[in-house]
Order: C-alpha cells, then sequence, then structure tokens
C-alpha cells in the first residue's frame, strides 16, 4: 500500500513589497513616462563631494558642460553657495525628440562651514567639467600653559 503524501491546503508565499513597488514603478513609467519627484521641475542640483585633509576642506563639485563665467561662488556667514545656470542648445529646436534625459536650468546649493575655515584664503578652480573649492583651515592657535604656583601669604 503506497501512503499518500499530503500537502497543505494553502502555501505560505513570501511577501516581497520592494519587487511589487518596483513592477508598480515599471507600469507607471510605461503609462506616463518618467515622473518627477517635488522640487524637480525647478532645476537640477549638480552632485557635491566635500572631504578634509590635514590643513584644509575641499568641495567638488560635478558640472558638466558648463562655462566657468556661468557659475558663482560665494561666502555667506558661515556657508559656502555655490549656483549658476546650465544652458541649453539653441540649435536642436528643429529636431523631434524621443527621449530626452539631459538637465538644464539654474541650480544653487549651500554647504555649510566650519568655523575653523580662514574665508579669505578660499580658492576655486574648474576643469573637465569638476568644480573644487579648496577651504584652507585658520592656522591653528596655540595653547599656553599657565604654572599654578602657591599664593604668596598676606600680613
Amino acid at each position: 500500500m503506497v501512503q499518500e503524501t499530503r500537502r497543505p491546503r494553502w502555501e505560505i508565499a513570501t511577501w516581497r513589497p520592494f519587487r511589487e513597488l518596483a513592477g508598480f514603478d515599471r507600469e507607471f513609467t510605461n503609462l506616463f513616462g518618467r515622473w518627477r519627484m517635488p522640487g524637480e521641475e525647478r532645476g537640477w542640483m549638480p552632485m557635491v563631494d566635500v572631504f578634509e585633509k590635514d590643513d584644509k576642506f575641499v568641495v567638488k563639485a560635478e558640472l558638466p558642460g558648463m562655462k566657468e563665467e556661468d557659475i558663482e561662488c560665494s561666502v555667506v556667514g558661515d556657508s559656502l553657495i555655490i549656483k549658476g545656470e546650465k544652458k541649453t542648445e539653441s540649435e536642436v529646436k528643429e529636431e523631434d525628440y524621443y527621449r530626452s534625459e539631459r538637465t538644464y536650468g539654474s541650480f544653487y546649493r549651500t554647504i555649510s562651514l566650519p568655523s575653523t575655515v580662514d574665508t579669505d584664503k578660499i580658492k576655486a578652480s574648474y576643469e573637465d567639467g569638476v568644480l573644487e573649492i579648496t577651504l584652507p583651515k585658520l592656522a591653528e592657535v596655540k595653547s599656553k600653559k599657565i604654572v599654578v604656583s602657591k599664593a604668596a601669604s598676606k600680613k
């Protein structure tokens, strides 16, 4: 006699919500095209790296396709401000676009500065689509040790 194994009536399925969201995103994109996050219509935001070296901080910003005269850097209070505008090409008005992913427009980026930055010696350079801003640190104030002595007795 062969013994029959019983399978449960209900199988347990693993729920993968992120996989379902990715599928929803694909379907939404197929129906309506790429959707934008709130605030994305205002322009674009360059990617930046901010790192510290021994004697300085460095900010590198990706600004491909821009010219030096379209970029403005300034220090206001304790903030470094990078702003500019990436202009569209005017010769492509007659073309029929099937897809356009390149970004154009103005941007405004604010980066908080530590109090140890010497704002009088900040330098900026632009090469191959990368803006590099060097923020030297202030010369450290050397501490002076004060010797505490026993007070003279009053007579």
